[in-house]
């Protein structure tokens, strides 16, 4: 019993330093060392040590405590009521003994009503508010002490600086500060645009803004704050959690709407199952759910342990992040010559999804995260489709791992790949290079653009590896007898197919400029610069000032458009287009006359009846302009499911938001109104039907 005991103390305290040391790192600092699963696994440990030998139990033990200490530049302040953490259930059967626990503790058989609600994965703070205005915004900090950042939460919008409704003489409101989904996209995208580091997750975008010393800063960042529950209160009185949350939401707090009240824990824990099977499709990062006693009265009765509370648990789902090993680096090449730096990996589950590469962006990416082969690397999904290594595990090092340095040349054709001047991404710069006519080639047949029925990726790859085809133009040399002869080809396919070729030779010019893959000229830009340069001719010959006058067209723009018609190989290949009879030509459009002339569109969420592409493509045939983001400019805003961040941007500046049918019922008028027109009896009449 003795070397048990002994062996218990070498290990608690093993235990404590190592949880101290990843507490700092993660609260403090936002710079994680471990995955969630790997500290969860250290902290059960603990607590089953500290089971066993309670003697063991220090006052530093992180069993006993919540976060970290906070941040030294910031002023410190007390919370009142400490802003306890919870402890984690990992399966259902760990929901069935939270039950059986709580209901073993009230001395109750009968069922019990839980309060359910995803877990948001953000900064806990806690609001101050006296006599309805804000006046304390803080930082959990270590559960009792947090940092005072008022000044920077003030900068959140979704924070009343004043509560609504009736306010109480006090009101400690706590919740998480965190960013959509949509916003830390477009964050990650700016940082890397910059030629910054991403962040690895919307937590710790949110954290490093919320402490910044420059409140201005935190402004800039698209923040949200969800509320979650109240501390002290005077002047207000609730009943029930699921109260409490509706009178948050009358104060002017936003709450999660997937929250519910659950009689029972077999109910609790389908409700847990079904957010996690919907997890990837939810607007916020969510790593699990939390289910809370109810009843306000039953949770006094069970009280709180040093750490956590009796009434509560967060069922935490399976992780999005994991370990595996970097086989290799690569070198992966886009349609544009960027040469992007791949991770190939041990295939590993993340998050439900078999991953095997990871992309690394590019080598500043590399350099600062120092990944090298052999590395062990933590591999996450969170907050985008595509993987990406979060980082490397240094102290797993060998020594043997391998330090990866960016071609010189092209791993396809074996071309000069340098880095350009104010770019952050190396490129391949041989205008010849197969692997880019064979990105450049998809985008040229693909629906949006030219629309060749019949042209797959495995027909595109064999036209360029077997050098049928060396530049775009060379689809329109295609015969019947070099089709057939391909793989997988049948004579009726390969008669088809040249069909379709001949019949897009006519295709609009806005269309034709959108599939030449122009860097930095989508399908909107190609329309408005059509109305100002109505031939190849024209556009070819056009100055960077004169393209400049092109409404929403920029100096990156136009100076992209005029490299392109610069270049000889280029401006020789549309000359041999010409002569095999392509003719793109502007579309006659009557534009003042337009129905939907004026109109800028955002389109947020999935669209169930109409594809994205269908949809902005017959808004822009009808007139209007399809932007990205919402401004005071945005006329309306078409919001589809698991719409994100720019719906609640249109409700703050007063922009109409219309779902999918009113939609389609807005495009059925305009196009019926713009074929009336378009009869000759019409257009004698002049007249333009009111649409809305």
């Amino acid at each position: 019993m003795t070397e048990n005991i002994a062996e218990a103390v070498r290990r608690a305290k093993e235990l404590r330093d190592e949880l101290n040391h990843h507490n700092h790192l993660y609260h403090v600092m936002d710079a994680p060392q471990i995955t969630d699963v790997e500290y969860d696994a250290l902290y059960r440990e603990l607590e089953e040590v500290e089971a066993r030998f309670p003697q063991l139990v220090t006052p530093d033990s992180p069993t006993l405590r919540v976060g970290a200490p906070p941040l030294s530049q910031f002023e410190q302040t007390a919370h009142v009521l400490p802003m306890l953490g919870l402890e984690n259930a990992v399966s259902p059967d760990e929901l069935r003994e939270f039950d059986r626990r709580v209901k073993k503790f009230l001395g109750v058989e009968g069922e019990v009503n839980y309060a359910c609600e995803p877990k948001l994965d953000g900064l806990a703070v806690e609001l101050v508010y006296e006599e309805g205005l804000l006046v304390i915004g803080s930082t959990r900090g270590d559960g009792r002490t947090g940092e005072l950042v008022t000044e920077n939460l003030r900068t959140i919008k979704s924070i009343p600086l004043a509560l609504g409704g009736t306010p109480p003489r006090l009101l400690e409101v706590r919740g998480e500060v965190t960013m959509l989904t949509e916003d830390f996209r477009e964050l990650n995208r700016v940082q890397l645009e910059r030629g910054l580091p991403p962040f690895a997750n919307p937590r710790n975008g949110s954290a490093g803004a919320v402490r910044q010393l420059d409140s201005r800063i935190t402004a800039g960042r698209k923040l949200s704050f969800f509320a979650y529950g109240v501390g002290r209160r005077e002047g207000v009185e609730f009943d029930t959690q699921a109260e409490t949350m509706d009178g948050l939401k009358k104060f002017g707090f936003m709450v999660r709407t997937e929250r519910k009240v659950l009689n029972g824990i077999e109910k609790v824990v389908g409700y847990c199952l079904d957010i996690e099977n919907w997890r990837e499709k939810f607007p916020l990062e969510i790593d699990g759910c939390v289910v809370k006693v109810d009843d306000l009265g039953l949770q006094r009765r069970l009280g709180e342990k040093a750490r956590s509370p009796r009434w509560a648990i967060a069922y935490k789902f399976k992780p999005m992040q994991a370990l595996t090993r970097v086989r290799d680096i690569s070198a992966s090449l886009g349609r544009t010559g960027k040469v992007t730096p791949v991770a190939e990996l041990e295939p590993v589950s993340v998050g439900g999804v078999i991953v095997s590469r990871a992309t690394l962006h590019n080598m500043d990416e590399v350099r600062r995260k120092d990944v090298r082969v052999g590395d062990t690397v933590i591999v996450q999904r969170a907050g985008d489709v595509i993987p990406e290594v979060v980082r490397p595990l240094t102290e797993k090092r060998s020594g043997e791992e391998e330090v990866f340095t960016m071609p010189t040349s092209c791993p396809r054709c074996g071309g000069e790949v340098v880095r350009l001047e104010g770019e952050s991404a190396h490129r391949c710069v041989n205008a010849s290079c197969p692997a880019k006519l064979t990105g450049r080639l998809k985008h040229f047949v693909s629906r949006r653009a030219m629309d060749i029925d019949g042209m797959g990726e495995k027909l595109i790859e064999q036209l360029v590896d077997k050098e049928i085809v060396k530049e775009i133009g060379g689809l329109f040399t295609l015969d019947l007898d070099t089709l057939v002869s391909l793989e997988r080809m049948a004579q009726k396919s390969a008669e088809n197919l040249l069909v379709a070729i001949e019949a897009v030779k006519g295709r609009t010019l806005a269309r034709f400029i959108f599939a030449l893959g122009i860097r930095q000229v989508g399908e909107t830009t190609a329309v408005a610069i059509v109305e100002r340069f109505d031939s190849l001719d024209k556009l070819a010959k056009a100055e960077l000032e004169e393209l400049l006058e092109v409404e929403d067209v920029g100096p990156e723009v136009a100076g992209a458009v005029v490299e392109y018609f610069s270049d000889g190989e280029n401006r020789a290949m549309l000359a041999r287009m010409r002569e095999m009879g392509v003719n793109p030509v502007a579309e006659k459009r009557d534009i003042a006359n337009m129905p939907l002339k004026g109109e800028t569109v955002v389109l947020t969420g999935k669209l169930e009846t109409l594809t994205r592409d269908e949809a902005k493509s017959r808004l822009i045939r009808l007139g209007a302009k399809v932007a990205s983001s919402v401004s005071a400019k945005t006329s309306w805003v078409v919001v589809g499911s698991d719409a994100g961040s720019k719906s609640k941007k249109a409700a703050e500046l007063s922009v109409e938001v219309v779902d999918e049918k009113k939609l389609i019922e807005r495009l059925e008028a305009a196009e019926r109104s713009s074929a009336e027109a378009a009869r000759p009896e019409a257009a004698a009449k002049k007249m333009q039907p009111k649409l809305f």
